[in-house]
């Protein structure tokens, strides 16, 4: 299929992290070998040994080994290939992936939705909500697993190790968090290399049983994939919930898109990742064609002294698999801070060339205490594999929805034609989805008990916004009446210019009406500023800001921003003095209001809901760290809610 003249004017205007010379290019694309697909890249340590483990019941003679590598070779296809690469990161939104960017694309603030259509996009947004609750879950399971599963490896070398196995694996988690604060592009130049050799490595240890046993290519055809489906019954049901094991990093490859951009992971992928896995499962299918079962077959494909520096190789690259989730988590963190769906938190960016490069300390602190106490209770990998997989196939059935949103409104594409791709998609997602619903009672419920949790937090947040919002307008004097009482009364003016944020261009602040109650006095200069969040990435400097002058030497200033960068109100008060509006920095003060919530009022909110929002609002950043205002230039009037 060919991108429709809607789809091809909104991909080529959404690169501003995808625009990059030859050098770059190939920069990024390494970086990308690293960070994006570590988690994808170490899939062959335990994908084939699990498809075999004994809970399935399925012994590996030859039309089996064919079958499950059959399975393996397509998931990567169909899953990788065609939805990821092909279409899905086609749905970025100016260059940014993932489920809050798809979000912003099917819901945007201009749509006028009749309410018709209105309940169908809110239907959407509760899914790519809780799809971006089942990554979080995700994300504390990926790194335990693979971490602790890369430190087991160590025993097939020298099993008098076993006893350190949880230790070392604590030690090198805790180091993983720490080095977070360094960046995605410093992680990434550690990572990419150490990847890199893994993937060479895993190659070429496959390609010489390719060679040895070249039947093991019959399992390109897809027959031998459908004919073990068909004849092992209820078996094929458990294999294929380890066959998800080969794709478990395809939606963290849509979520970092915004770090490296489109063409780099592409590039990595097809000259890299994608080889390196191919040579390699079917190298190990190849083994087991020749020698039947085999306890461990990555492991199995070299012998001697071969064994021992790939298990070290295998040790880093399965520590650098985490990365993909954690970058991933970043990213969902910041849209959902600024598209309205989660507190104020610390979003501090690591490179000042890429603006999708960011560490949120309040994120990196949570997975990882989640991924120790997962280490510690659990032991062993194969304790915590019951809960990996539903939360990735959940959020790519999801994914697979909102495209189809995308599709149909952003790109005008026919109903039969969004239709038709989308049920394509749903036909593996919900295959695999439905594999791991069994493993639901055996820890399958973790990932998913952890997304209902945000997903509460994220809808309450919202909803509670919204009633806040929906008082403040209550209660707010219109402007022109505030600014008519003003020139008839004429008060006192004092020196300097006071800036009182607001979110109503439309009413006078309730801190300027409490400031001037009190007071008696205006300040001879009076900024109303306003900080809009657009659904777009990045708002570029030239479309920042926007200036009325309302007479009488009062104005309003509107500081528009993407849901991909963080507002700096320095930054806004430079920008106004370089078209006009000067304000002196040492003249300039900042009103500020602080709500003290109280849950006795009528807002349409459940009672635990008014409990949640009340105590996410006293621990969320407060607001002038938020906006990176000096907090010796801040004054702060508090006044109570009933919500």
């Amino acid at each position: 299929m060919q991108p429709s003249p809607s789809e091809a004017a909104h991909t080529s205007e959404a690169t501003p992290h995808g625009a990059h010379g030859h050098g770059d290019l190939l920069k990024l694309s390494l970086g990308a070998v690293g960070v994006v697909y570590g988690d994808i890249g170490t899939s062959p340590l335990y994908a084939i040994k699990e498809c075999f483990s004994p809970p399935h019941g399925v012994v590996a003679t030859p039309a089996n080994v064919l079958g499950i590598l059959s399975l393996v070779f397509w998931s990567l296809v169909l899953v990788i290939v065609v939805k990821y690469t092909s279409f899905i990161m086609r749905a970025d939104n100016h260059g940014e992936g993932g489920t809050m960017a798809l979000l912003a694309l099917i819901n945007p603030p201009d749509s006028g939705n009749s309410p018709k259509r209105s309940a169908r996009v809110a239907v959407l947004v509760a899914l790519g909500l809780f799809g971006t609750s089942l990554l979080y879950g995700d994300g504390m399971i990926t790194p335990a697993i693979s971490v602790l599963s890369a430190v087991e490896g160590l025993e097939v070398a020298t099993p008098a190790v076993h006893r350190f196995i949880v230790p070392i694996t604590l030690g090198i988690l805790v180091g993983l968090f720490l080095m977070q604060k360094r960046g995605t592009a410093k992680v990434g130049a550690i990572f990419g290399p150490a990847t890199l050799v893994w993937f060479v490595s895993i190659a070429l240890a496959g390609l010489p049983w390719i060679v040895r046993r070249p039947e093991v290519l019959a399992a390109i055809n897809p027959y031998h994939a459908a004919h073990f489906l068909f004849t092992e019954g209820r078996h094929a049901v458990g294999v294929l919930g380890s066959v998800v094991l080969c794709i478990t990093g395809g939606e963290a490859l849509y979520a970092d898109m915004g770090h490296f951009g489109r063409k780099p992971i592409r590039l990595a992928w097809y000259a890299v990742v994608m080889p390196a896995l191919l040579l390699n499962y079917f190298g190990q299918g190849a083994l087991l064609l020749d020698r039947g079962a085999v306890a461990h077959p990555f492991f199995g494909l070299v012998s001697g002294v071969f064994v021992y520096p790939l298990v070290a190789i295998a040790t880093v690259a399965a520590v650098v698999a985490s990365q993909a989730m954690i970058s991933g988590a970043y990213s969902i963190t910041q849209q959902a801070v600024q598209l309205g769906y989660w507190p104020r938190m610390t979003i501090r960016h690591t490179s000042g060339e890429a603006e999708g490069q960011i560490y949120i300390p309040e994120i990196n602190t949570f997975l990882m205490v989640a991924c120790l106490t997962l280490v510690v209770v659990a032991q062993r990998s194969s304790n915590l594999a019951a809960a990996y997989g539903i939360a990735v196939t959940g959020t790519m059935t999801i994914t697979s929805l909102l495209f189809f949103r995308v599709a149909r409104d952003r790109w005008g594409w026919s109903p039969l034609k969004a239709a038709a791709l989308t049920c394509l998609f749903l036909s593996f997602d919900l295959t695999f989805f439905l594999a791991n619903v069994v493993k639901i009672p055996q820890g399958g419920w973790l990932p998913v008990l952890v997304a209902a949790a945000l997903f509460a937090m994220m809808t309450t947040w919202k909803k509670g916004r919204a009633a806040l919002g929906r008082f403040m307008i209550a209660n707010t004097l219109p402007l022109d009446l505030f600014m008519a009482d003003v020139r008839t009364t004429r008060p006192p003016r004092v020196k300097g210019t006071a800036v009182f944020m607001t979110g109503n261009p439309d009413g006078a602040p309730p801190v300027l009406l409490h400031h001037f109650k009190h007071n008696k006095v205006l300040h001879k200069q009076v900024v109303l500023l306003s900080v809009v969040t657009e659904h777009r990435p990045e708002v570029p400097e030239s479309e920042r800001i926007t200036i009325r002058d309302m007479g009488d030497d009062f104005f309003q200033v509107t500081a528009r921003y993407g849901f991909m960068q963080t507002p700096n109100v320095l930054d806004v008060i430079a920008s106004c003095g370089r078209r006009g509006l000067t304000m002196a920095e040492g003249d300039t003060s900042f009103y500020l209001g602080r709500e003290t919530l109280l849950t006795t009022g009528r807002a349409d909110l459940s009672r635990w809901r008014k409990s949640l929002f009340a105590f996410l609002s006293r621990n969320a950043r407060p607001a002038n760290a938020f906006f990176q205002i000096p907090p010796n230039r801040v004054i702060e009037l508090g006044t109570q809610v009933e919500l």
